[in-house]
């Protein structure tokens, strides 16, 4: 990360650096200040290109070097919880909305795009980011001290919840690398089925499961067919879109034993919005949004019974920095393949990431359903 160093317009500070210092100054953040979560402005353009271009305008001008920040997801934090990052819209975010009005970003055509873009960008940058199973969602961290231990945890949270017995069939919507399917088969001995729209995700969740029992498809989930004891989905609901909230619903209820539970892992917002933050969508998740607590109610009303729902976002900010220091340790190791650009924006997004869930921005959430409901009522597992 560059060191600070004295702004190239700090002594003679342009409109927009002024109106770009007034609106950070409420989140108790400055331009060119000395403390670790104050920005400093390497470039001059820099604050007219935040102003005019919003989120996507910093994250660019981050990825291209232009600022920097010590502490940059504390900096993100104040910013947060300020809501100041509402005050700054492009035309983009406007164009975005649009379009998802006019089409469904997450159709079936399209469904394959985020497993090309994101989680096929390279194994290598994955394997040495997260824990030895690749868990590739939120840890569970209430009794845990590293980062492979708390996603153990999570994984025995969700087959608890879920009530797992040898011998059961289990779906895994958006199965990842496979270590969640893994998990269950050796410690519960029941056998799961895996479905993902990432090759790489298949073959290394293929390989990773080699003598077990568990089948891997590269296979969208509207396609699914067959009847299961239990379906968990951990991280894949993002992808989803309110457009098909409906369709997801219905269909895990087609694929759902009647005695069975679905427990659905998903990051929540706060509000019913329709898009992602553009810049997300442009470089790190296309075609995302996340749910509120009234989309996923909609999607699932007259479908299911709400036997449980945990909410542990803050344990995601813990996960997304552990994410972040396993990636800045080994970064020496892929840099040739990657870039600094990439580092930049792999780093801004982690960050940026972690700073949503302090700031109580985003929320992650465990919901458990039944088909009719558990008579005399489901016991929460926490």
């Amino acid at each position: 990360m560059a060191t600070a160093m004295p702004s190239p317009g700090a002594a003679h500070p342009s409109r927009e650096y002024r109106a770009l210092a007034e609106l950070l100054a409420p989140a108790d953040v400055a331009l060119d200040g000395a403390r670790p979560w104050d920005i400093v402005v390497h470039d001059p353009r820099m604050p007219a290109r935040v102003l005019a271009e919003g989120s996507l305008g910093a994250g660019e001008s981050y990825m291209d070097g232009w600022w920097d920040c010590g502490q940059l997801d504390e900096m993100l934090t104040r910013v947060l919880r300020s809501a100041l990052d509402q005050r700054l819209h492009s035309a983009g975010v406007l164009g975005t909305a649009l379009l998802a009005k006019l089409r469904n970003p997450q159709s079936r055509r399209r469904a394959f795009i985020v497993g090309e873009k994101h989680y096929d960008v390279g194994d290598d940058l994955f394997q040495r980011m997260l824990d030895p199973r690749m868990i590739y969602s939120c840890a569970w961290w209430k009794h845990a001290g590293d980062l492979a231990t708390a996603q153990e945890d999570k994984l025995d949270l969700v087959c608890r919840k879920l009530g797992l017995e040898r011998g059961m069939r289990v779906l895994d919507i958006g199965c990842g690398w496979g270590g969640a399917a893994q998990f269950a088969a050796e410690r519960y001995g029941v056998s799961v089925t895996g479905v993902t729209v990432s090759k790489h995700q298949a073959a290394a969740a293929a390989e990773r499961c080699k003598g077990l029992p568990v089948e891997i498809r590269l296979e969208d989930y509207r396609r699914l067919e067959g009847r299961f004891d239990r379906i968990w989905s951990l991280g894949m609901f993002e992808h989803v879109g309110v457009r098909n909230y409906r369709t997801y619903m219905k269909k895990a209820r087609a694929l759902l034993d009647p005695q069975g539970f679905f427990l659905l892992h998903c990051i929540g917002s706060n509000v019913s919005v329709r898009t992602t933050d553009p810049w997300i969508e442009k470089y790190i998740f296309p075609n995302s949004m996340l749910p509120s607590i009234a989309q996923i109610a909609r999607a699932a009303e007259s479908l299911w019974v709400v036997e449980d729902w945990h909410g542990f976002g803050p344990h995601y900010d813990r996960t997304l920095l552990a994410w972040h220091a396993n990636f800045e340790a080994h970064w020496t190791e892929i840099a040739a393949r990657y870039g600094e650009r990439f580092q930049r924006m792999w780093r801004f997004w982690l960050l940026s990431s972690a700073a949503s869930f302090r700031a109580r921005r985003n929320q992650l959430w465990q919901i458990v359903f039944s088909p009719h409901g558990v008579p005399g009522g489901y016991q929460p597992v926490r």
